[in-house]
């Protein structure tokens, strides 16, 4: 008899403990589970601890109800153009209403991935493939629109959908990286050109400036040049007038002239002014110390001379004397040292005959002042 009671005792304690553990649920944070009491819907267990009817209530399936992430295969779709592309898809969706998600739709991961492929091939058949590869935010927020709409009824919120990659064929693919393989060349060649244009550009302006520069300071060398140059023939010409120069030193300056007049490489005969007699006459008058009477200079061949650069003209009245006119035009021809000479000696009545001595020839008579009767 006491072992019955103990067995009885047992199986007694063992079904109280077994009604217990089946009367108590414990549901985790952010989980659910549907109870239904014989085949129908009675509540929705929340997070912590939950009591039951043993073996009258049956609790369903845990559902979570955290936000999750489905990634979707590639969906074959077809573009406005014609162009069969192969979209994955990420969906991020949340359980809000456990009761819906049990019983409004039998898999609502299964009829998530339909509508997104359905709603795929809707949004992108209306688009062709340029629009497809730089509309992404524009098809997401579409797409997200339309599976929040759609879902809603099952108590499932989609807070993003993301096309996660875009696979055109392969034909189109290399058709694209010849395109931007050209439009790079593009870029770079007119990168290229505009460089060329600048630097061209650049040195041409440089060039230019330095013209200018060059040019300025050639005109203010040329300015200053010329200054110095007046300033010069100024100081020559005061000097000449403030000294009185007298007919000596004109004779000596004449004398000096002469070795100039035969440098020319090319001269066959020399061109010697007029003056230059009176000027011999005043050296031997003055070096010579001859007689009182001036010696007659001697009388020059007749010669033509051909016309050449250092040939001055003296032009003379009918009477043979010059004119003031004609001097100060003769002194405005003339080379500034022989002009300022000129103008400084006496003038003189009437010049003595123009004498040319050729190249080679001895002159007739002597520099001594005597004539031809003396020798």
């Amino acid at each position: 008899m006491v072992i019955a009671e103990l067995i009885i005792v047992a199986v007694i304690a063992l079904i109280v403990l077994l009604t217990v553990v089946r009367s108590v649920r414990i549901i985790p944070q952010a989980r659910a589970r549907n109870v239904e009491r014989f085949g129908r819907y009675r509540k929705t267990l929340e997070p912590g601890l939950n009591f039951i009817l043993p073996f009258v209530d049956r609790v369903k399936t845990q559902i979570d109800l955290r936000e999750q992430v489905v990634s979707f295969n590639g969906q074959p779709v077809i573009t406005e153009d014609n162009l069969v592309v192969n979209i994955d898809t990420v969906l991020f969706f949340q359980v809000t209403d456990p009761r819906a998600a049990d019983y409004e739709i039998v898999n609502y991961i299964q009829a998530i991935e339909q509508l997104t492929a359905t709603m795929l091939r809707s949004v992108i058949g209306s688009m062709d493939l340029e629009q497809t590869l730089t509309s992404r935010e524009k098809i997401n927020t579409l797409l997200r629109g339309v599976l929040d709409d759609a879902s809603g009824k099952w108590g499932i919120r989609v807070t993003r959908v993301e096309m996660k990659a875009i696979d055109p064929p392969k034909s189109v693919k290399d058709a694209m990286e010849k395109q931007m393989r050209a439009e790079r060349e593009k870029r770079a060649t007119i990168l290229t050109a505009e460089g060329q244009r600048q630097s061209q550009i650049l040195m041409a302006e440089g060039d230019k400036q330095s013209k200018v520069l060059r040019a300025e300071g050639d005109k203010q060398a040329a300015i200053l040049r010329a200054e110095g140059e007046a300033q010069a023939i100024s100081q020559v010409f005061q000097s000449i007038h403030r000294n009185d120069p007298d007919p000596k030193l004109l004779a000596y300056q004449y004398l000096q002239t002469l070795p100039q007049l035969a440098n020319g490489a090319g001269n066959t005969f020399w061109v010697i002014p007029s003056e230059v007699t009176s000027a011999l006459k005043a050296v031997t008058s003055a070096f010579g110390g001859g007689s009182g009477t001036e010696a007659a200079a001697p009388e020059a061949p007749a010669a033509t001379p051909r016309p050449g650069p250092t040939e001055i003209e003296r032009p003379k009245d009918n009477d043979g004397a010059v004119s003031p006119a004609q001097r100060a035009r003769a002194l405005e021809e003339a080379p500034p040292q022989e002009a300022a000479l000129q103008e400084a000696a006496p003038q003189q009545a009437v010049p003595e005959p123009e004498a040319v001595i050729g190249a080679g020839e001895t002159p007739p008579g002597s520099l001594n002042g005597s004539s031809g009767e003396d020798r």
